[in-house]
């Protein structure tokens, strides 16, 4: 078993906290959808549901 020193420890707490800072500045931002994604996130709205595939048939041809 491999002895863990508490400067060990401290590394990766201190990385941890780094991680989570970066993934809190992520959510904090303010993103927002491009036009072309604007514009098929509107033509999937379109869509009739009965012209898309079922998940079931999916797996059917796939798995």
């Amino acid at each position: 078993m491999e002895t863990v020193t508490l400067n060990m420890l401290h590394k990766n707490i201190m990385k941890l906290m780094d991680d989570m800072a970066y993934l809190k500045h992520l959510l904090d931002e303010e993103y927002e959808l491009s036009d072309r994604a604007k514009k098929d996130l509107k033509e999937a709205r379109k869509t009739p549901d009965s012209e898309y595939i079922s998940q079931e048939d999916m797996e059917k041809e796939f798995l």
